[in-house]
């Protein structure tokens, strides 16, 4: 999932047009030019100037289920420990950056420098650090807004990994890496005047000088990558006791990765060391991202994309031969026979034209019906326009936690369009009766809400008792409510009303006073209608792995150029899904299309469900323990629900339409 290098003014034109992103991201991938990524820019420190060090929650493909870093008897900062400033996201997705007891000086080479000597390991932490290295928990360290990325060779590929593991386990033994080797790459800036960078937020062009802040006309660094390689290393505690933090460790420390040293002991204390170096790189700013980034099977998103236009094709013919062909034939038999003729018609032949009286009787349930499609339309707008400014690149890996946040904003505001469609799906239903308009407002703005916060509550209560950092505070979860409170529902409420002002869609036909009975059907309709997920379901499952394995697999996700197309295919498909089902249903006599064409499309929800079962089984064979199963299958279970309003919606409208448009064209006396 990357880009290579690319000129950083070129790239700079180009985010002034940012829709050339949402190519460029696409084209990019297979010709290799890299672009900047928005949503940080660059900072120049002189020779000599402090970096600051941070450290991110541990992290584990193991248990999913993050704690911070301190923990674990790691050595703490002189000054205390601080948090940094966090936005919405990174609290929901677990996120805890703290500040480090590392301190590092630009293009300042440190070797052997002493960090501290922990306490002797009580049982407490002694068993909790065995549980960690068991659990396969990651380190994660910040420099300059990049995560410590570690390289291991496995045969003839080499791996990228963000992070450092705690510790290792060999045989009844286990070793903690507390030795680390860091690797800073620094690039000059090259331009003799300035580099102007313009940040996601839109602001004012920042003007970077290549003389430095001090104008000494010394040249600026900026810190383009960040390596660790983590060591065990057997320190002698005696030899520490009149030592300092950052005072140099009395003898030469040999960082081997291969071998392991430090062996845990209960009742001994651990000694921390580091060094650090720093090294002049050709890597640009722009493209500091890569390593990152870097995208592994651009042929298989092609051939994603290349296999949902295939669907997309067949069923588009079957949509046409239907409307340009059986019901244009139809339609012209129809209207050019007698009143005597249309009556033995009537009574030989069976199909569409003979459910005309019954085809828009309100269906079961209508007022559930309306509140799903609003909220459907809700959540499918917040996917669109997230994934589109996501394609855009200003909800790049570099702002943390944007993504979220963003989802969240745009879920809020499309409040007033959920309300606005379900509202007037009801006066539509109730023939233009208004009434009642603010019960369907109220249940829009709580349905999906409700299940969110009964599926996250109880997956809360879990982390909490595992006292996880992905635990919502209490705080944080009245903010949310006070969002929900205070933006959604009255958006809601808005839309609803809205809704109830602008003119109801007239029927074509009337509806007969009397249901017609539905002819006993070979097949249950039901079973159709759910075997019709499977072609949405190909359309994206492709892509669906990728997005799990950057869930739960601790990578990078930022095809979103990928991502937007399969999500205007999936459109596509669920509206033609729906529409040939439709018109199946009523060509055997089958009135009662609504439910049916919401999930006729909906139901690729189900699969993708099973899909992620599969997953778990088969994928995350490491997952751990009850708890981290339970997560894993809540969220999943969350996903698929917002999954089947969304595309359901889908195949509801344009089921709609096709009705409605097939019947305006039938004559009535």
């Amino acid at each position: 999932m990357g880009f290579a290098s690319g000129s950083a003014a070129k790239m700079g034109f180009f985010r002034r047009f940012g829709l050339w992103l949402l190519f460029s991201s696409l084209a990019d991938l297979r010709s290799g030019d890299g672009f900047y990524l928005p949503g940080s820019y660059p900072h120049e420190y002189q020779v000599g100037d402090a970096l600051s060090v941070k450290v991110n929650s541990l992290t584990s493909i193991e248990t999913e289920m993050p704690f911070g870093y301190y923990s674990l008897p790691f050595c703490r900062p002189q000054e205390g420990i601080k948090d940094s400033a966090e936005n919405l996201g990174e609290l929901l997705m677990g996120d805890r950056i703290e500040n480090s007891p590392y301190r590092f000086k630009m293009f300042t080479n440190e070797s052997d420098v002493f960090l501290c000597g922990s306490n002797p390991l009580s049982s407490q932490d002694f068993d909790l650090l065995k549980k960690r290295i068991d659990e396969m928990y990651q380190v994660n360290v910040i420099l300059d807004n990049l995560p410590a990325i570690r390289y291991t060779k496995k045969d003839d590929y080499v791996l990228r990994w963000t992070g450092y593991p705690v510790g290792v386990r060999a045989g009844d033994a286990y070793y903690v890496f507390n030795h680390l080797k860091f690797t800073v790459f620094v690039h000059k800036y090259e331009d003799a005047n300035a580099a102007r960078v313009v940040g996601s937020t839109g602001d004012a062009a920042d003007v970077i000088q290549t003389t430095g802040k001090s104008g000494s006309g010394k040249p600026g660094w900026m810190v383009v990558g960040f390596e660790v390689v983590p060591c065990s290393f057997l320190h002698n505690a005696e030899s520490i006791k009149n030592v300092k933090m950052y005072d140099k460790y009395p003898a030469k420390i040999q960082c081997d990765p291969i071998t392991v040293a430090m062996k845990l002991t209960q009742n001994q204390p651990i000694v921390f060391t580091y060094e650090v170096a720093f090294v002049e790189s050709d890597i640009k700013w722009p493209s500091r991202w890569d390593a990152y980034l870097k995208m592994e099977g651009a042929k298989v998103h092609w051939f994603s994309i290349l296999n949902s236009l295939m669907v997309i094709a067949f069923l588009a013919g079957i949509v046409l031969v239907i409307l340009l062909r059986t019901v244009r034939r139809d339609l012209t038999r129809y209207e050019e026979l007698d009143k005597e003729s249309q009556a033995q018609m009537n009574e030989e032949l069976s199909g569409w034209k003979l459910v005309v009286g019954d085809v828009f009787r309100a269906p079961d349930h209508p007022l559930l019906l309306c509140v799903m499609v609003g909220d459907g339309v809700q959540i499918l707008g917040m996917a669109i326009v997230t994934i589109l400014f996501a394609a855009l690149g200003f909800m790049s890996p570099a702002s943390r936690g944007t993504l979220i946040t963003g989802m969240l904003f745009f879920y809020l505001i499309l409040g007033i369009v959920a309300g606005y469609f379900a509202v007037r799906i009801w006066k539509t239903i109730k023939c233009g009766d208004h009434s009642g308009w603010v019960g369907v407002s109220w249940r829009v703005a709580c349905f999906f809400p409700g299940i969110a916060f009964l599926i996250l509550t109880t997956l809360n209560f879990l982390l909490w008792g595992s006292q996880s950092t992905g635990a919502i505070p209490i705080s944080l979860f009245i903010v949310l409510l006070l969002l929900w409170f205070c933006i959604s529902v009255p958006l809601t409420l808005t839309g609803g009303f809205l809704g109830a002002k602008a003119p109801h869609i007239e029927y074509p036909v009337r509806t007969n006073q009397i249901p017609r009975e539905i002819p006993p059907q070979k097949y249950p309709s039901w079973l159709l209608v759910i075997g019709a997920g499977t072609l949405p379901f190909g359309t994206l499952f492709i892509e669906l792995f990728f997005i799990m394995s950057s869930l739960w697999m601790g990578r990078v996700y930022y095809v979103f150029g990928f991502l937007l197309v399969v999500l205007i295919l999936l459109v596509i498909v669920c509206a033609e899904v729906s529409l040939v089902l439709t018109y199946m249903h009523i060509c055997v006599e089958d009135w009662k299309w609504w439910w049916k064409s919401f999930f006729a499309s909906g139901s690729v929800a189900l699969y993708i469900f099973l899909y992620s079962v599969n997953y778990l089984v088969f994928d995350l064979k490491s997952l751990s323990g009850p708890v981290s199963a339970t997560l894993y299958l809540g969220y999943s279970l969350f996903m698929v629900i917002a999954i089947m309003l969304a595309t359901g919606t889908v195949g509801f409208i344009s089921s709609f339409w096709f009705v409605h448009y097939l019947f305006s064209s039938v004559k009535l006396d």
